[in-house]
């Protein structure tokens, strides 16, 4: 009998076409290059963000197997911390480039499973085969926007950054001041009071700990600066901008219970770029979709998939409480209160997710064909 080994010298070649997946890493890359399934990747590592070996490499390539150098080459990476420069980069080489959602590449349901570099480049291009062969539901193919849609992002995302800080800075005072048993509140006139507060038994506070709080106080007070000037730029630009993006947020803006940090958030980082072809898209890249487990007799749900856009799912649940204060007769409050109003809090609280996807759903509505949410009352 003779034995079969694992690596094949005969495999299936796919019309003459070269597959590239790139495994990016902060020091390294990995190249996984391939031309048919049963064929172990040719594999190369290079120095991150070197362009110049990537074009050496895939024309090395092309030369192994034996192609021409007009041929197609379809490549693919995980979307991650390189973000999507590569991307223009390789179509403006007219390289086809996929970029794949990480959270949606299939692996072994094992309890704890292998993971390496080397093992993903090795299995990348073999998705990248499957894909091009028409199994579309292999992975999710993330939706790149332009360099301006992209630097769009950026505004809202500082902020938010710039409040977290802020919060972070009042925090760490208040508990430097704790630890002394001290309690004040950090307000304009914090280094003035700071000055006459007292220790328990009388003493001043130590001139260490004086010290540190005035730095921790300059430190709050850059930050609320500049907070203030992220806020002053969003306001300049909702009131003299023409795109077509911003027309999108006053269009929110008209929406009883939705204010200027939500309606921003939601165009900018949702609505603005994105092509939705259906309900299920808007609910899926929010993350709100319900993950249900059935078997055999045995059926239940594992709660909501959490693998769309952090920002927009956590945004969305307070719009969803907010429509309820604010929106007390549409339809989406009517059909809350009927089915979850009497409820548990437990029940309520899994009624507002529910809640959020329809409203989100809706909104998108809104933005594309202009109809208003059912029974929505629009602001004075």
């Amino acid at each position: 009998m003779n034995q079969v080994t694992a690596h094949k010298t005969q495999y299936s070649k796919n019309q003459g076409d070269l597959y590239l997946a790139f495994e990016l890493g902060k020091k390294n890359w990995k190249l996984g290059f391939t031309v048919g399934f049963g064929q172990k990747p040719r594999e190369r590592t290079i120095v991150a963000g070197d362009l110049s070996a990537v074009k050496t490499e895939i024309d090395l390539a092309k030369r192994r197997f034996g192609l021409p150098e007009d041929a197609h080459l379809l490549s693919c990476y995980e979307a991650g911390r390189d973000g999507f420069w590569l991307h223009r980069y390789l179509s403006s080489c007219g390289i086809e480039n996929l970029v794949v959602d990480s959270s949606s590449i299939e692996v072994n349901r094992r309890a704890r499973r292998a993971k390496t570099d080397r093992m993903d480049v090795g299995k990348l291009p073999t998705m990248l085969m499957r894909y091009d062969n028409g199994e579309r539901r292999v992975w999710s193919v993330v939706s790149v926007p332009t360099v301006e849609q992209e630097d769009s992002r950026q505004l809202h995302r500082e902020l938010r950054a710039l409040r977290v800080d802020r919060t972070r800075h009042i925090n760490r005072i208040k508990g430097l001041l704790a630890s002394y048993g001290i309690r004040m509140v950090v307000g304009r006139d914090f280094l003035d009071q700071l000055e006459t507060e007292r220790l328990w038994d009388g003493r001043p506070v130590p001139l260490g700990l004086k010290r540190r709080l005035r730095r921790e106080y300059e430190r709050l007070q850059l930050v609320a600066g500049q907070i203030e000037e992220v806020v002053a730029e969003r306001a300049h630009a909702l009131k003299t901008s023409s795109s077509s993006d911003v027309k999108k947020v006053r269009q929110l803006l008209h929406l009883r219970g939705i204010g200027i940090n939500s309606s921003w958030l939601y165009v900018m980082e949702f609505f603005s770029w994105r092509e939705f072809r259906n309900r299920r898209e808007v609910g899926a890249l929010a993350g709100l979709t319900p993950t249900p487990f059935q078997s055999g007799d045995g059926a239940w749900e594992r709660g909501i998939s959490k693998a769309g856009n952090r920002y927009i799912r956590s945004i969305a649940i307070e719009i969803a409480w907010d429509w309820l204060r604010y929106q007390p007769h549409s339809k989406l409050s009517r059909w809350y209160q009927e089915r979850f109003g009497h409820g548990s809090p437990r029940l309520r609280r899994i009624g507002i997710v529910a809640l959020a996807r329809k409203l989100l759903i809706e909104l998108w509505r809104y933005l594309e064909t202009g109809v208003i949410p059912e029974g929505a009352i629009l602001k004075a």
